[in-house]
């Protein structure tokens, strides 16, 4: 049966079978960059330099405030985002016009922060950002299911976490060279946002979704529908909880890089040791996570890499907590380049074969990127209770060597993919 006739599956609900080329992974990494330029520019440097500037007594106060209301915000965004383009009828595509107006109302709200004098116009800055940056952010992460087959997914996963890290690395040159002009800093992360949505947009590769193909949009049925039962999707669940472990373990090397530079190992200039670091730790997740993608595509088997990569997450954690230098920051940068490389595209790939339905692949990819983000809410709390009231910098970073290693074990408890 033909997807146009009676009855059949519409081809934009279809399980992909066939190969994605190069130009729209391209196109997909390059788009992913700038939307994350958007995120880790601020998040890095240039949040941690505006709360200083703002208040310096209060900056850690000031940033955990920041970023925790931007994740409060993304949780809610991203799964909602998703979820309506899921049902999106658009000629262009379910996914294409969520990120052309998702990156260009994020480099409007970029040019909003730069203009703030006060914490308030900051956290509502930040807040429109997240909102629109995870709108872009829901739609690019869903056309890989609608696009790319499950022999390829490792592979596109690995050049998506290539886009994430390039993102972080190039976050850290604008802050460290914008480190005097916020302003600036600002405008160029901005532009960059708007700018790598392009490619994407113009290729109009996304297969539309027919009128009338879904039911009809109720509003009680759509927020029934964000609560995905994780006794009757068991591995679901499991690979939403090991995520969060994840990803919680990681912000918490990262949120308080800044600080722990200055403020521990008494860098000269942290805002360029950030860039040391990030750029060490990008070429290692680059090299890691391309290679773990074609490994784990051939092998089949996602699991044991998803373990071995956490353990190294956790490893670059704990070398952290006893860094008395810069030298041992570094060797940390490259265990957890490492790590979170391999597991960034490894875990993504399994992550698509547990989706629960074809029809809401954007909803469902939205309900795990809160695994991605809730870490943000909790990770600023923690990390300032860990360096204000229990035992500074080395508390924080065995802490997140724990909850890394529980991430760990709880992989095991995923039955449906090897």
């Amino acid at each position: 049966m033909s997807p146009g006739a009676p009855g059949s599956i519409p081809a934009a609900l279809q399980v992909p079978t066939r190969r994605v080329g190069a130009a729209w992974i391209t196109a997909l990494v390059i788009v992913h960059i700038g939307i994350n330029v958007g995120f880790f520019a601020p998040i890095q440097v240039l949040l941690g330099l505006h709360a200083q500037q703002l208040d310096a007594s209060q900056k850690n106060a000031i940033l955990s405030l920041v970023t925790g209301v931007g994740a409060a915000v993304s949780l809610v965004a991203n799964p909602l985002f998703g979820a309506l383009s899921d049902r999106s009828t658009s000629k262009f595509g379910r996914r294409i016009p969520w990120v052309f107006f998702g990156t260009l109302a994020g480099a409007l709200s970029l040019l909003l922060m730069s203009t703030a004098q006060t914490v308030s116009l900051l956290v509502l800055g930040w807040a429109l950002m997240q909102a629109a940056g995870n709108a872009a952010l829901a739609a690019i992460f869903a056309a890989i299911p609608d696009k790319v087959p499950v022999e390829q997914r490792g592979m596109v996963g690995g050049l998506v976490a290539l886009g994430q890290t390039c993102g972080s690395l190039i976050g850290a040159v604008i802050g460290m060279y914008a480190a005097q002009d916020l302003v600036f800093g600002y405008a160029i992360v901005a532009v960059a946002v708007a700018l790598c949505s392009i490619p994407y947009v113009m290729m109009r590769q996304d297969v539309p979704l027919p009128k009338g193909a879904l039911p009809a949009l109720k509003a009680g049925e759509f927020l029934k529908s964000f609560w995905i039962n994780p006794v009757k999707h068991k591995d679901f669940g499991w690979a939403w909880l090991t995520r969060f472990m994840l990803y919680l373990g990681c912000q918490l090397c990262l949120v308080y890089l800044l600080f722990f530079l200055q403020d521990q190992l008494g860098h000269p200039d942290p805002a360029q040791g950030v860039l040391v670091l990030t750029a060490i730790y990008a070429f290692c997740v680059i090299f890691s996570s391309v290679i773990s993608g074609k490994i784990s595509d051939r092998d089949g088997k996602r699991k044991k890499f998803v373990i071995i990569s956490s353990v190294i997450v956790a490893l670059a954690a704990g070398v952290l907590a006893f860094a008395s230098n810069f030298t041992t920051a570094v060797i940390a940068a490259v265990l957890l380049g490492i790590g979170f490389g391999a597991y960034l595209a490894v875990d993504f790939a399994l992550l698509t074969q547990v989706l629960p339905h074809a029809d809401s692949r954007g909803k469902d990819l939205g309900m795990i990127n809160i695994a991605n983000s809730l870490p943000q809410v909790v990770a600023p709390l923690v990390a300032w209770l860990s360096v204000t009231w229990f035992g500074g910098y080395p508390t924080l970073f065995l802490i997140s060597a724990v909850i890394s290693l529980v991430g760990a074990a709880l992989v095991r408890q995923i039955k449906s993919v090897p």
